[in-house]
């Protein structure tokens, strides 16, 4: 039997420290990594994210607002593929 592998997850706290590991105290990407035993890619991925959420111009309210409308378009689209396989099934069935 599989076993699922189990990820560790890192606090936002974890994150922001490593990341000033880099920004503020001059570690190279893997120093900061070897010291606090983590990946060279991951800390690389925390910093992209970072860099892109401190390049935004969109806000918190204004963030959460956008994941809730881009749940509703993916809602909306599946929602309207299956009114069309719908219509395409009784459009056949009525000839």
């Amino acid at each position: 039997m599989k076993t699922r592998r189990q990820y560790k997850t890192y606090t936002s706290e974890f994150k922001t420290e490593a990341l000033a590991l880099i920004s503020e105290q001059g570690y190279s990407v893997q120093e900061a990594a070897s010291a606090l035993n983590v990946t060279t890619s991951l800390l690389y991925s925390w910093k992209q994210k970072a860099e892109e959420h401190a390049n935004s111009t969109v806000n918190s309210d204004e963030r959460s607002e956008l994941l809730t409308l881009r749940k509703e378009v993916k809602q909306l689209r599946m929602e309207k593929e299956i009114l069309k396989k719908a219509s395409a099934f009784f459009a056949k069935e009525m000839k």
